[in-house]
Order: structure tokens, then C-alpha cells, then sequence
């Protein structure tokens, strides 16, 4: 079915009403009031509705495997890494190491490629490029650890964005991951390679 052909059924007043009466009915069937649920539709319920925007937005981008998130540069490292709630932290995860890059804020989707396959990190930074994406940073990535904690449960999660080199040619990036039921944020080294169960957190362009 074309875009525009799909457009215009979501715009037409049978989709709205057929989706309205499901939506209703499911908040009926989950101890929703008739009054609470007319209450949606005041003067007073934007707040609500963008909340409940915001949901569907995200439950549609985990089915695209895009994950939308608010980057605040306003904020210290330290209180992007609280924000995220981690069991641990690596140590060498600092200011010093990171600096924050760029100013206030700004909305990303990032998308997790699984290459499914062992692969080296200049050849996943090539392959990235060629299908129109940028390495997700270290502020890209702690803003998706925080809204989304449950998905480093799944498998690794890469930031090839952000490089801390230590000492003449050791090389770092953050990741997360889980070890039993904690996740962590860490710190893997370049010039391991990664194995296919790794997703690469990344931009558009």
C-alpha cells in the first residue's frame, strides 16, 4: 500500500473511530472510568496525551528498532550516568576521559545495528557509514540506558562514537551490558573485535 494511500486512512474518521472505541475499551478493561477517560480530552489533559504520545511513539520505534531519546548536554556526566541507575560503573568513565560534547538539548533516534557476525570496529564504523549512519556517543548512549535500562539485559550495546585512548595506543568505548541480573556500564577495548551478539548504537545522518 502506498504512503500516501496509508496517510489517508489515518486521517479518515472511520480509522479514528474504529481505533477510538479500541483504545476506550481497553481502558474500560483496565479499571478505566468513563469520566477519566472523557477527562482526556479537556483543555487540561495535554500533558496526559503527550505522555501517552510519547509511549506509543516508543512501543512503534521498538518494533522499527528505533529508540527515541532526549541527549541533555546541560547535564555532567556523572548525572547522565545517575540518571541511568547501573549496579556498576567503571571507574575510568569520567569527565576527564569523556568530556561532554555539544550544548542543551536535543531529540536522537538511536537505532541498534546487529551485524549478527564477529566483526572489527573500523570495518563496523565503515559499514555504519555506507548505510547512511554515524557511531552513537557517549551522551547518546547514556540517554538510552536511561530510558530504556531493560535492553542491555538482551545483549552488549556499543558506543563507537566516543574513543577514550589510555596510555601510547590503548583504546576504549562505553558499552552496556549485563552480568546475571546487573547491568553495567563499561568500558570495552577497540582492538578485541566484537563478537555477532553485539548491537552498535547509531545515528542518521
Amino acid at each position: 500500500m502506498a504512503k500516501k494511500e496509508v496517510a489517508a486512512i489515518v486521517s479518515g474518521a472511520g480509522w479514528i473511530a474504529d481505533f477510538t472505541v479500541q483504545l476506550v475499551a481497553n481502558l474500560k478493561a483496565r479499571g478505566c472510568t468513563a469520566e477519566e477517560i472523557h477527562s482526556l480530552v479537556t483543555t487540561d489533559a495535554k500533558p496526559a496525551i503527550d505522555k501517552i504520545a510519547d509511549e506509543v511513539a516508543s512501543f512503534i520505534g521498538r518494533i522499527k528498532n528505533i529508540f527515541r531519546v532526549v541527549v541533555d548536554c546541560g547535564q555532567t556526566l556523572a548525572q547522565m550516568i545517575a540518571a541511568g541507575k547501573y549496579n556498576r560503573v567503571n571507574s575510568d568513565i569520567t569527565n576527564a576521559n569523556f568530556p561532554i560534547i555539544g550544548s542543551g538539548k536535543k531529540n536522537v533516534a538511536v537505532e541498534l545495528v546487529h551485524f549478527n557476525r564477529y566483526i572489527e570496529s573500523n570495518e563496523a564504523i565503515r559499514e555504519l557509514d555506507r548505510m547512511g549512519m554515524r557511531p552513537a556517543t557517549i551522551e547518546e548512549l547514556l540517554a538510552f540506558g536511561a530510558k530504556y535500562p531493560e535492553v542491555q539485559r538482551e545483549f552488549p550495546i556499543l558506543a563507537l562514537g566516543s574513543v577514550w585512548r589510555y596510555r601510547s595506543s590503548d583504546r576504549y568505548i562505553p558499552c552496556l551490558y549485563r552480568v546475571g541480573s546487573e547491568r553495567y556500564l563499561d568500558l570495552g577495548w577497540i582492538g578485541s573485535g566484537w563478537h555477532g551478539i553485539c548491537r552498535f548504537a547509531a545515528v542518521r545522518k
